[in-house]
């Protein structure tokens, strides 16, 4: 395997992991908003890895212990689960703000 292979590899890993791990925090409510959430988890964590590893290193001040591939799955995981996080917050504001309109024409 190429070491971009490896590189892609973790950054695939690590956006799993973030949306994975990100359950325990924030949970769906139902299997629609899970595997919305989880494919904007992946997305973002395949987008951003690098670079949100590559600032995480720098502002730890650990970029030079660390390899490129514990970057990139660093990055991949924390990038998926802010994503994850925030997305499902988003969601569960809207649909409690639409419950509330719907609430004041009932009255």
């Amino acid at each position: 395997m190429t070491d971009a292979s490896w590189l892609w590899l973790a950054k695939f890993g690590g956006a799993v992991a973030g949306s994975a791990i990100s359950l325990a925090y924030v949970l769906p409510a139902g299997r629609r908003e899970a595997a919305i959430r989880f494919g904007i988890g992946v997305a973002s964590g395949l987008a951003f890895g690098g670079t949100a590893g590559l600032k995480i290193a720098v502002e730890l001040g650990i970029e030079e212990s660390l390899g490129p591939h514990e970057l990139v799955l660093m990055g991949s995981a924390a990038a998926s689960l802010s994503a994850w996080w925030a997305l499902g917050l988003v969601m569960r504001v809207f649909r409690a703000n639409g419950r509330n309109r719907s609430n004041e024409h009932d009255a």
